[in-house]
């Protein structure tokens, strides 16, 4: 109720009926033949988990009216797009909206960035751009709607979400066919459950009367509700069901340019399909690079060469950096999260980040990366150090270990020889245990690199105080935790 006594308009997902709930599975016909009955031991790809189930609603109705967590909204990719779920988010939302999806400076479509709800029942909106579809890219829409799907899983994971209320995010401006883009709906949640399924509580799915047909046609191929039903969908599941996490599996290219024209196929070395397939046609030209699938192929079985392994590293490297030379990075510096300071005792160019200036829920990580690049390509060509200042960081400010792994294996090899020491500034116990684990188990390279430091005056011995631009609320929290710092003190042995 609202203070005057009137009914919310506001819907807790709470209060809504489960899956299994509203709809009554359909019950195989108990005078089967016996080849019928036999076919119940054919397990669906998708099998009944009523624990899964549990989380799932269908629901019809307006998602912007959702008290959850957090709510989908299904945009462009200026994020100011006109269609009947973003305008109904925009109005209950109210103006603060808008002035806050100008800061993001749009989304590519695939991504999902994060903002408050404002006047939402809701805590958060995820914002995504759905691809436009045609029938001759399918391919690239279906990866495109995947990722939707599973970049607002994440994010809400990475955020600690309890419940996520979907729209249904392929627009019809947008031209994709309902039933296939509600395929790739279904399953994404699906696998991301199966994976993650402690993470998420509820996960809403808010459809309109029409596509509410849709969804109640297709949901039991991947939310079965019985042994039987899972039986009796079995049949009516698409040849492409994805991977392990709903992904669209993409054939591998089948049609190569031939490296030598006029070889005949008796002279190749390969054998098989993949010999027939290298010589197509009389007017081919070789390729500058050789077979990429087959370097690919080699690097999998460990059979490319160490220098052909750097090369290709090297290449894909020069690449972010040329992206990042001409990427307007203005937003991302203004953060004043990553920056160069003085030197520490033995000379070294000292790196400071600020963990707390990283809102990473809502800036786009790729353009981090891409500053990360462009500031530290000059400085990684010598020994340096970084200092991390993990002080007063919260939820909102913590790096992904999917991200923090890209980064490390973007970056050229100088960045990894060169840097000597990175030291942890006010780690909590639960941030060594997690870089304990990513350093073990992820980059084991960089575990031995790493000081944990627990106050200034310890970070001195290795660094002075006037070669460190600190900030502020650093300095207020380490005389809170630890007293004031003197001028001179004994060496640590840690650093």
């Amino acid at each position: 109720m609202d203070p005057l006594g009137a009914p919310s308009q506001f819907v807790d997902v709470d209060s809504l009926p489960g899956w299994t709930d509203v709809y009554e599975a359909k019950q195989l016909d108990t005078h089967q033949n016996p080849v019928e009955r036999a076919q119940v031991n054919v397990r669906s790809p998708f099998p009944y988990r009523k624990d899964i189930n549990a989380k799932i609603i269908l629901w019809k109705g307006d998602v912007a009216l959702l008290n959850c967590t957090a709510i989908v909204n299904t945009s462009n990719e200026s994020l100011t797009d006109k269609n009947p779920v973003s305008e109904s988010v925009f109005m209950h939302a109210g103006p603060d909206l808008r002035d806050e999806l100008q800061k993001l400076k749009g989304c590519r479509t695939g991504e999902a960035k994060l903002t408050k709800g404002f006047n939402l029942a809701a805590r958060f909106i995820i914002h995504t751009v759905g691809p436009k579809y045609k029938s001759r890219y399918r391919t690239a829409a279906e990866s495109s709607l995947y990722s939707c799907y599973r970049n607002v899983l994440q994010l809400a994971k990475e955020q600690a979400m309890c419940s996520v209320g979907f729209c249904v995010i392929n627009s019809l401006k947008r031209c994709y066919p309902l039933e296939d883009a509600t395929h790739i709906a279904l399953r994404t949640v699906r696998r991301f459950l199966e994976i993650h399924g402690e993470t998420l509580e509820k996960v809403v799915f808010a459809v309109s009367e029409l596509e509410e047909v849709t969804y109640q046609k297709l949901m039991p191929l991947y939310f079965p509700r019985s042994l039987e039903e899972e039986i009796q969908s079995l049949p009516c599941l698409p040849a492409d069901i994805g991977n392990a996490e709903g992904e669209p599996v993409v054939p591998e290219r089948q049609i190569r340019i031939t490296e030598k024209p006029g070889v005949p196929d008796d002279a190749s070395d390969e054998e098989g399909l993949e010999a027939d397939l290298s010589f197509i046609g009389s007017h081919a030209f070789a390729r500058m690079e050789g077979d990429v699938d087959k370097q690919r192929r080699l690097i999998l079985q460990g059979q490319l060469s160490e220098a052909a392994l750097q090369k290709q590293h090297q290449r894909n490297y020069n690449r972010w950096l040329c992206q990042a030379r001409a990427e307007d990075l203005s937003d991302i510096a203004s953060l004043k999260a990553l920056y160069q300071t003085g030197v520490d005792n033995c000379g070294r160019t000292v790196m400071v980040v600020v963990g707390r200036n990283i809102p990473v829920t809502l800036i786009d990580m790729e353009k981090a990366l891409l500053y990360f690049i462009h500031v530290m390509d000059h400085i990684a060509v010598k020994e340096y150090v970084l200092v991390y200042f993990h002080t007063l960081t919260n939820d909102y400010n913590q790096l992904d270990s999917n991200f923090l792994k890209k980064l490390y294996d973007v970056v050229d090899i100088k960045y990894k020889r060169n840097l000597k020491a990175l030291y942890f500034v006010h780690p909590t116990f639960r941030s060594k245990v997690s870089a304990w684990f990513f350093t073990t188990f992820t980059i084991s390279g960089l575990k031995d690199k790493i000081h944990y430091v627990e106050s200034l005056q310890q970070l001195f011995t290795a660094i002075p105080p006037e070669q460190i631009d600190l900030p502020p609320f650093v300095l207020e929290y380490d005389a809170r935790e630890n007293g004031p710092y003197y001028s001179s003190y004994p060496p640590s042995p840690d650093l």
